[in-house]
């Protein structure tokens, strides 16, 4: 059935994008005012240091126009979203995007600027009732002074950002336009296009030889170009290597976990966690082996249903219904404001022609957050709605409670707020099934949480691994390549999922399609979200006050303190096993209760 158009939306399913501007004209108006901005030089450049009035104004200008951006950039961008053929919205996207790289530039000189001040004359400056907003953000640039590098040389690394970020473009072209899988044969006998979007679907399939053609299908393919994704994947990590030498970083990891000032030995517990404990994770496949009465498990049976003929439809008022009642725990005050967005153009829910696929949450500092949906109906989407809104009042809290320098959240905390909700409905739909008569709905639920804890603390941690073994190798002075790559790759296999499962000479490949290796050290903080998410929603769940009023201040934070801190706050201390090892407890336990 072809997708309706968005006009036949109606447009209480379709978010409310004008409260950020309330016609093109208006943001077109913004725009030009940005435009000339950004073409004209700052004033205060070479006088910054100066005096602290200098200092002010030339952070107040750049705040100021940051907001601006973000506020045109997310508009014209959203509006595409909703039909990605519209040549208008595409041009408006593109324009915001090249305005928001030119507005970089003209500031690129007031980090350099502040870090090459006398230190006792900045702190002077920032005595100022006016600065003192900036203290926390200047503090922070002082901290990583040692990798910053002179004005020119800043400004150099900026332009150079562009061919740097080649091998991610190359590599994302290829994979959304240039790679194709071919046809299969599908349930009903039917010859159909296999796709990235598609390939999970048919590996969901309740027939083998489905799940079978598409996983060798989709890796003959990857397989015959893994050369040339090799060397793009070396690129990228060249690339990386070189940004971490010039900036006098020990090494990419400690590059790229400064940024949000996570340890290393977050990253590395992590790992060694989850290694410690990967008998869970063979336990698993052999009752996944069992529940699918296969004499070999390969892997083109990961991610086929354990309970097989069991469909779980819902329809949105229904879905919203079971968000807002999972979310009670969380207070009056919390459920009150989630039907308040549902009710007020916070969501756009569903498919339309030309609509971009997936989920997300979104917004601009001033307005209320946005979610983004293409509902069909099955229960992930319930789960989907459920995480997009703990985003979304992540940001909200955040919003509310903090000026704009400080409202944005790193995405080492982002996942925390979106999974605790993921906990939430799972309890509230485990206790619906508890008086069932047969436990067919609760071994479906017990499925889906095995696959939250299979796909997000056990193979981004395994997807962890992989990156600092490759980034560890080219930092030693080895090169890259599909050889030792799909080896490094295999092995990890191996080891995650042992030895009830087949090794298909297939999964060797795996790591060429996937898309955050070009985003490097960024997968990590999936496991770790989902681990901090699981002891809080735990928490909360028992009744704790005291995690409950942390968790509320979490959301609150933003930025204004470091995530590492911000977690402590709900009793959560990342630079310890003990959080990862609380999740990995709580998936013994339902491969207990599975049986």
């Amino acid at each position: 059935m072809a997708a309706p158009l968005r006009s036949e939306i109606d447009n209480e399913f379709k978010w409310a994008v004008n409260d950020i501007y309330s016609s093109d004209n208006v943001w077109e108006e913004d725009y030009q005012k940005l435009i000339k901005q950004a073409g004209e030089p700052c004033e205060y450049q070479y006088i910054l240091t100066e005096s602290a009035d200098n200092l002010y104004n030339v952070l107040k200008e750049l705040n100021d126009t940051d907001y601006l951006v973000e506020r045109l950039y997310v508009y014209a961008f959203m509006r595409y979203y909703e039909d990605t053929a519209n040549s208008m919205y595409q041009d408006m996207s593109g324009r915001a995007q090249a305005a928001a790289a030119k507005c970089a530039e003209k500031y690129a000189f007031v980090e350099p600027a502040i870090l090459s001040m006398d230190e006792n004359v900045l702190y002077e400056y920032l005595k100022d009732d006016r600065l003192k907003l900036y203290k926390h953000m200047i503090d922070d640039m002082l901290s990583q002074k040692e990798h910053s590098l002179s004005e020119k040389e800043e400004v150099l690394l900026a332009k150079a950002s562009q061919v740097m970020s080649v091998p991610n473009e190359i590599f994302s072209k290829f994979n959304n336009a240039d790679v194709h899988f071919g046809s299969i044969i599908d349930e009903s006998g039917n010859k159909v296009e296999l796709t990235n979007a598609t390939y999970v679907k048919y590996m969901q399939s309740q027939q083998r030889s489905v799940r079978k053609e598409a996983f060798e299908c989709l890796y003959k393919e990857y397989k015959q170009h893994i050369n040339t994704i090799a060397a793009c994947f070396y690129g990228n990590v060249k690339q990386a290597v070189f940004k971490a030498e010039a900036r006098k970083y020990e090494s990419t990891l400690h590059m790229y976990l400064s940024d949000s000032f996570i340890p290393v030995d977050v990253y590395k517990n992590l790992i060694n966690t989850v290694d410690d404990n990967l008998n869970l994770m063979h336990r698993y496949v052999d009752i996944r082996k069992k529940a699918l009465g296969v004499d070999e498990l390969h892997f083109y049976d990961i991610y086929a249903p354990m309970v097989a003929d069991y469909e779980w439809k819902v329809t949105y008022d229904e879905a919203r219904q079971m968000v807002l009642e999972a979310l009670a725990p969380m207070g009056e005050e919390y459920v009150a404001k989630v039907k308040e967005g549902f009710e007020t153009g916070w969501v756009d829910v569903y498919e339309n022609k030309g609509k971009r696929t997936g989920a997300f949450s979104w917004g601009a500092y001033g307005t209320h957050p946005y979610v983004f949906l293409n509902f069909s109906g099955t229960l992930d989407d319930v789960f989907t709605i459920i995480h997009e809104m703990g985003h979304a009042m992540h940001t909200y809290y955040s919003n509310s409670n903090q000026p704009y320098i400080y409202a944005g959240y790193k995405i080492f905390v982002a996942e925390v707020a979106s999974t605790c909700n993921e906990a939430l409905l799972m309890n509230y739909l485990l206790e619906s099934c508890k008086n069932d008569k047969d436990d067919k709905r609760r071994k479906y639920l017990l499925n889906h949480y095995f696959e939250q804890f299979k796909g997000t603390l056990f193979r981004q941690t395994m997807f962890a691994e992989f990156e600092m073994t490759a980034h560890k190798m080219v930092e030693e002075g080895n090169v890259l390549t599909a050889d030792n790559l799909c080896d490094v790759y295999r092995k990890l296999n191996e080891k995650y999922f042992g030895r009830e499962c087949v090794i298909d000479d297939e999964i060797a490949y795996e790591w060429a399609r996937i898309p955050h290796f070009y985003t490097p050290f960024y997968v990590y903080q999936y496991a770790t979200g989902y681990s901090a998410a699981i002891a809080i929603a735990a928490g909360i769940l028992k009744g704790d006050k005291n995690i409950k009023q942390g968790y509320r201040k979490f959301l609150s934070g933003g930025c204004s303190m470091h995530p590492i801190e911000l977690l402590k706050l709900c009793g959560i201390d990342m630079e310890k096993p003990d959080v990862v090892q609380s999740a990995l407890d709580v998936f013994k336990e339902l491969l207990t209760e599975w049986g």
